[in-house]
């Protein structure tokens, strides 16, 4: 079920983010590795996976043109609005950041290497 699948996507990012970020040899840096390899912001696409499958769940109950309001919006703060675009004008001038950005794409993750 695509609801499970993002909020294992979404549990797992945020686990990897924190567990980098307790570690003070990190302070600064950008993690790069396990999920954070393949998207720039995995936890993000997690959360917007988890709301389209909540309304694909609800699909079957009828009234989807009111249910798919929750899917759309968090899609779009997410990647318009309070997510990517402000954490990403975070980093903006850092190089490592930079270097970052040009491999690893920003939301929905690469699953194949170039």
């Amino acid at each position: 079920c695509h609801f499970h699948f993002g909020w294992l996507w979404e549990s797992v990012s945020d686990y990897q983010l924190q567990q980098f970020k307790s570690k003070p040899a990190h302070r600064g840096k950008i993690l790069q590795t396990g999920l954070w390899a393949l998207s720039r912001h995995p936890n993000y696409f997690g959360e917007i996976v988890l709301w389209w499958g909540l309304w694909l769940l609800l699909l079957p109950h009828g009234h989807w043109y009111v249910t798919i309001l929750s899917p759309l919006t968090i899609t779009w703060l997410l990647s318009r609005v309070s997510g990517v675009p402000m954490l990403e004008a975070k980093y903006r001038d850092k190089p490592e950041f930079l270097a970052y950005a040009q491999k690893t794409p920003a939301l929905i993750p690469r699953l194949k290497k170039k």
